[in-house]
């Protein structure tokens, strides 16, 4: 049984700062591809036709499952003005520029698919009905941050079909003036202490800002601080016998959920009040170890795209989420890589709560440029920000196997690009590890990653036996220097961050894109993961991601079809994953 925590409320958004004011504006809404109607039109909702938001266009579930490109979506409904309250509109995904407008007036914009915006729209409102409208262009090109989205009219190698407009939650909060408007959580587990660092929207010396922290519903501390300064930074002593007897025990598996409500007051009312939890974690790389707690933990890790058959790269509901932890768990699995996608909250606050390790990883460009250089960190700074408190991130991923940076390996202007957005993302996280670029070229990184797909275990092992021979790579067997030119191996921890992707359709005709030779029957399929997975563990490492969760279109190298059903007993899976070598 799942054990939420006590701000929980289902299909709610953003789990970790959760209102009881607030409205679900999925479901109908009118919606038009930008050929059909002109700007003026649109603006005021006159489109033909309808989709099920937050559903692209391109899947079934959005109720048109038209996969032909199209640069600009409008959608369009009514929403209705809160009195008395600040009405704040939140997209939780547009892919990729999204404009808002509000009764014909523009109201804001967003640019990157991957991350919140938020829009105070109260000004906008009068009473009764409003319109609101949406619009969102999304170009085929690689100079936009992509991820897996294809960038032609047609899947090719492991890119997948582009999801256009609306991809995530759409919802309303209703909140006063005076409101918490940013909140960051650190844990010091060492010191049983927990950092806050938290700001209102009009600080003065008469707002106050109250917490209380409860373990399992035990009372653990309280206090008040005075919100007079733009941002405001306090250390909690989070103790109690109870407490530190499940903290010692989340030092061997996850994290406990601790409860925290924030109450905001001006002069003695509240204005304010805003529910999250944390874990007492501390995930970090200390003498040549990840470790969890300081101490030491081997990562047995999947990669996971995060896609559907009916809906894309949205879940189709939040059963479907709960459902991909419980099979990860069951095969034996203690962490994800997320790969080239930014997940939907609500995955992260169940990875929380069940005890799953999730690498956040920035979806790619695939050119570099001056302008999507700029594009690139902003965005990567929006998604740090936004998935920080989350104690089942463990790891952060700024680029993947020189994707959009292409000349990495030798070039020194993209060596400084990658590095940038290395130490920024120290300077804003100092404790979770940070992978500058995932699989070779490393510059600085906390974990030296590398890839390697070749389907004979015992050639595996040899290519990677020790450190040296992982460290330096040879092109000529096939695998890739391990560190950019000019650069030195620190003694960081290595992972093995891609391997297997064994491709195994047993009941399906067509495609059967995977790495190496399809396999033909279950029996030569766990054959061939056990070789695998028995030569990731002979190496030297501290970790391993296999390639991976599920089959993805074209992609068949998932140990679960599109479906989720398993393509060999879950246990047996489990086996591979437990066995000692």
């Amino acid at each position: 049984m799942i054990r939420h925590a006590k701000c929980y409320i289902k299909n709610y958004p953003r789990p970790q700062f959760v209102r009881e004011g607030w409205e679900n504006l999925n479901g109908e809404w009118s919606f038009a591809f930008g050929e059909e109607v002109k700007a003026r039109e649109a603006l005021f909702g006159k489109l033909p036709r309808k989709i099920e938001v937050p559903f692209t266009y391109e899947t079934k579930k959005s109720g048109i499952g038209d996969e032909t490109p199209h640069e600009t979506v409008w959608y369009a409904r009514k929403v209705t003005k809160r009195a008395g309250k600040r009405n704040i509109l939140n997209v939780d995904g547009a892919d990729y520029l999204a404009t808002v407008y509000v009764n014909g007036k523009e109201a804001g914009s967003h640019e990157g698919a991957y991350s919140r915006f938020s829009l105070d729209i109260t000004d906008l409102l009068h009473a009764g009905e409003n319109l609101l409208v949406i619009r969102c262009d999304d170009a085929l090109t690689p100079l936009q941050v992509r991820g897996k989205q294809r960038w032609v009219d047609h899947n090719h190698g492991c890119n997948y079909l582009q999801m256009t407009g609306l991809w995530k939650r759409v919802w309303m909060e209703y909140a006063d003036e005076v409101r918490l408007s940013s909140l960051r959580m650190t844990p010091y587990p060492n010191e049983g202490e927990l950092e806050l660092v938290f700001s209102v929207t009009k600080p003065q010396k008469d707002v106050t800002v109250e917490y209380e922290v409860e373990f399992q519903g035990e009372s653990i501390c309280s206090g008040s601080v005075t919100a007079d300064a733009s941002e405001q930074k306090v250390r909690v002593r989070v103790s109690s016998e109870r407490a530190v007897e499940q903290v010692n025990i989340s030092y061997i598996d996850w994290p406990s959920i601790y409860d925290i409500t924030f109450t905001v007051k001006k002069k003695g009312k509240i204005t304010d009040r805003v529910g999250s939890y944390f874990a007492m974690t501390d995930f970090s790389v200390r003498g040549g170890q990840f470790t969890h707690c300081m101490i030491p933990k081997y990562l047995k890790m999947v990669l996971d795209q995060g896609w559907w058959p009916e809906s894309g790269f949205t879940p189709p509901d939040e059963e479907a989420i709960v459902k991909d932890i419980e099979l990860t768990k069951a095969m034996g699995f203690n962490a994800v890589r997320k790969h080239e996608k930014i997940e939907d909250e609500r995955y992260l606050y169940y990875a929380d709560v069940m005890g799953l390790g999730v690498w956040c990883e920035m979806p790619s460009a695939y050119f570099l440029t001056e302008e999507n250089m700029e594009k690139l960190t902003s965005q990567w700074t929006e998604i740090v920000r936004q998935n920080y408190n989350h104690p089942s991130v463990i790891a952060w991923v700024c680029c993947n196997e020189s994707w959009g940076v292409r000349a990495l390996a030798e070039d020194e202007r993209t060596q400084n690009f990658v590095s940038a957005l290395y130490w920024q993302t120290k300077a804003y996280d100092a404790r979770r590890p940070v992978i500058g670029n995932d699989g070779w070229a490393h510059t600085f990184t906390d974990l030296l990653t590398v890839h390697q797909y070749t389907q004979d275990g015992d050639k595996l092992y040899s290519m990677y036996s020790d450190i040296e021979k992982i460290t330096e790579g040879d092109a000529r067997t096939g695998t890739q220097f391990a560190l950019a030119k000019g650069w030195e191996y620190a003694g960081q921890p290595v992972v093995l961050s891609e391997f297997g992707g064994t491709a195994f359709r047993a009941d399906e005709k067509g495609e059967a894109w995977g790495y190496g030779s399809a396999v033909r029957d279950e029996a030569e399929y766990l054959e061939r993961l056990r070789s695998l997975f028995t030569a990731a563990k002979r190496m030297p490492l501290v970790g391993y991601c296999y390639t991976q969760l599920t089959d993805v279109q074209q992609e068949v190298n998932g140990l679960l079809k599109e479906d989720r059903t398993p393509k060999v007993p879950l246990e047996e899976i489990r086996k591979i994953n437990e066995e000692e070598v």
